[in-house]
């Protein structure tokens, strides 16, 4: 049976779940009907399509070495029934439903004892568009590589994967073995020296930004309720673009500084009063290399970032954004107290086990909320025909964590999914409305008073 040691850091995400608190990331993709194509067909390809992604027929299950560890399994007993499901909304606001539906499937944590991943079909009663909500475990895939799994029940994708199948006469890929080339060990202990080196570093930095006097009551400092709520936004690509050649920088700095200043909106909407210190962010960053072997763990690092709530002119906001970033980006991905995940690969499976609860309770001490950006294809995609109209991505919540924000660009829209602890923030949607509110501000102030967003 082909086996498949999970990495350090998926072995991590593993152990951070509990029942009060799911390690699953997500999607929420919406659709529009296509003439003569029901929610039967579209149950069909979902189901036909997950089990055609050979990462999808992997289940977890313990090992003998090392000690504490876990690994990847074919699940011989996989059926991919038990993934797929179809749930029917009552009438009504088709958005409004689905979204509501979303949150309170996200609270489910995943069972351990199959393949860790669900979709769900959710269907309006009059056969218009209809949404597939996709949960991964956090242990299966990071942002970059749940899209390449995700993306497989898209028409575009699937028609690519069954090609390159057929030419390979059908044959599986069977996952890479846990044992090493012996080739490849000398390379292997001249690297670990240096990752060991660098993970030190990352340690030290991690101590000294550790806080102790965390920023005053809020919502997002509330103790972690384990019930989840999401709510979207949408901005416009185009305006984005503009924003950015008039005020240089990123797409994603002008992504963050949106996001802080609809945390001001929001706080003030709320009678709170303004924090004494920014609240920090934490920003993923893929450490997958374009071009390089399509590893299957997490690779994952992140970045810092205090979001300048206190500043009130929006283009200040972006500049202090602009200039944070810039500063993360020239010491790189690999230092810093953001780079917290490398310090996961440095550690032994069995202190993955027994550290959890206090790398879980200890996150709260880094960041307050997560900001990530997830690429998706830039082509066109349909599910039996049904055009896709959107793609809200989902982040996790780390325990004492009460929101996280993750963008996703995709037919000339920036979609913005936002999750957050039900009791904690259950005010999402106001949050929500902030973001777009924030982005026409951002936008009137560059564009002049001539120029008005496109809605």
């Amino acid at each position: 049976m082909s086996t498949e040691l999970l990495a350090p850091l998926d072995l991590a995400f593993w152990h951070l779940e509990s029942d009060a608190h799911p390690m699953h990331l997500g999607a929420l993709a919406v659709f529009a009907p296509a003439p003569g194509v029901g929610p039967e067909r579209i149950l069909d390809l979902l189901g036909s399509r997950a089990a055609a992604i050979p990462r999808l027929r992997m289940g977890v299950r313990d090992v003998l070495l090392p000690v504490g560890g876990k690994a990847w399994t074919v699940d011989k007993a996989f059926d991919v029934h038990r993934h797929v499901e179809r749930v029917v909304l009552a009438d009504g606001d088709f958005m409004a439903g689905a979204t509501r539906l979303a949150g309170e499937l996200m609270e489910r944590p995943l069972g351990r004892g199959l393949p860790p991943w669900r979709m769900y079909l959710i269907c309006g009663a009059d056969g218009g568009p209809f949404a597939v909500l996709v949960k991964l475990h956090h242990a299966l895939a990071d942002g970059m590589r749940a899209v390449a799994i995700g993306a497989g029940i898209f028409d575009e994708i699937a028609a690519v994967t069954s090609a390159r199948t057929s030419a390979r006469g059908r044959t599986a890929v069977p996952p890479r073995s846990w044992l090493p080339d012996p080739r490849e060990m000398a390379g292997m202990a001249l690297g670990r020296i240096g990752e060991v080196g660098r993970a030190l570093g990352v340690g030290a930095s991690v101590v000294r930004a550790g806080r102790f006097d965390l920023w005053g009551p809020s919502a997002l400092t509330a103790p972690s309720s384990g019930t989840r709520r999401l709510a979207t936004a949408e901005l416009d690509a185009g305006d984005l673009q503009r924003i950015r050649r008039a005020e240089g920088g990123t797409a994603n700095d002008i992504l963050l500084a949106v996001v802080a200043g609809a945390l001001r909106r929001w706080m003030a909407e709320r009678g709170e009063s303004l924090p004494a210190a920014d609240p920090r962010a934490l920003v993923p960053v893929s450490r997958r290399r374009p071009g390089g072997a399509a590893a299957s763990g997490n690779r994952l690092s992140a970045y810092l970032l205090g979001l300048p709530v206190t500043a009130a002119d929006p283009r200040d906001r972006l500049r202090a954004v602009r200039t944070a970033m810039d500063r993360n980006k020239a010491a790189g991905p690999l230092k810093g107290a953001g780079a917290v995940a490398v310090l996961a690969d440095q550690l032994p499976p069995l202190a993955h086990r027994f550290g959890a609860p206090l790398a879980a309770n200890a996150a709260r001490m880094l960041f307050d909320v997560l900001v990530t950006s997830v690429p998706l294809p830039r082509s066109a995609l349909s599910l039996g025909g049904c055009p896709l109209t959107a793609l809200y991505p989902m982040a996790p919540l780390a325990r004492g964590q009460s929101l996280a924000v993750a963008l996703s660009a995709y037919g000339g829209r920036v979609h913005v999914g936002l999750v957050a602890d039900g009791k904690a923030l259950p005010d999402l949607d106001r949050l929500a409305a902030a973001v777009e509110d924030e982005f026409t501000e951002l936008y009137a102030l560059v564009a002049g008073p001539d120029r008005t967003p496109v809605s």
